[in-house]
């Protein structure tokens, strides 16, 4: 899906100048993002997704039941007219992560999956996860973001800890071995303050 320059097709919830360009995000759409997310969560580079081999009624399917949950959310994000990632927010005080920590009401779970780049920028993945992150803390007002990354996502922990994020602990959840990580906004004001 193509966004016009004044985005009168999409009601956006928060917008941000960056030195990658203008990113906003919006609530996913169904049907209409069923097929930009099927693309992306069937390449390669998202296997973490675990959503590897899906096909197109699975992944709506998925995300439809997201869109019905109250606790969580996903969300599009925009660059330059094109859809560029997807990211969704959970309630983590009513998730299964709220077992291995010590979870409160204001904390938000955040999941991550940036599309490919149609031309190199340089740090790219960076402001996007740094726009997520301003989401989160700003729009959202997540007192603390939780991430469980994979043990062996070895990108994520690298901008996780540029970003902030305090590893606590290694968890085995249902799908996957992981890394408990928080971040408040203090934290990771902190962080990229010193960059």
């Amino acid at each position: 899906m193509l966004y016009n320059n004044q985005e009168s097709t999409v009601l956006h919830l928060f917008k941000k100048e960056t030195e990658i360009g203008t990113l906003f995000i919006y609530p996913i759409k169904l049907p209409e993002d069923a097929v930009t997310i099927h693309e992306w969560v069937n390449q390669p580079y998202a296997k973490f997704w675990d959503m590897e081999n899906t096909k197109l009624n699975q992944v709506f399917d998925a995300y439809q039941k997201i869109i019905e949950d109250k606790h969580h959310n996903a969300y599009l994000g925009v660059l330059n007219n094109q859809p560029i990632f997807l990211c969704e927010s959970y309630s983590a005080l009513h998730d299964d992560i709220a077992d291995f920590y010590d979870a409160k009401d204001t904390d938000l779970g955040m999941h991550i999956l940036v599309g490919l780049a149609q031309k190199r920028i340089p740090n790219f993945t960076w402001n996007i996860f740094c726009f997520v992150m301003n989401f989160f803390f700003d729009y959202l007002h997540a007192e603390r973001v939780v991430v469980e990354p994979d043990v062996n996502n070895d990108k994520i922990h690298v901008l996780n800890k540029k970003a902030g994020f305090n590893y606590l602990r290694v968890v085995q959840l249902a799908n996957k071995r992981a890394h408990i990580a928080l971040n408040t906004k203090e934290s990771y004001l902190k962080a990229i303050a010193t960059l």
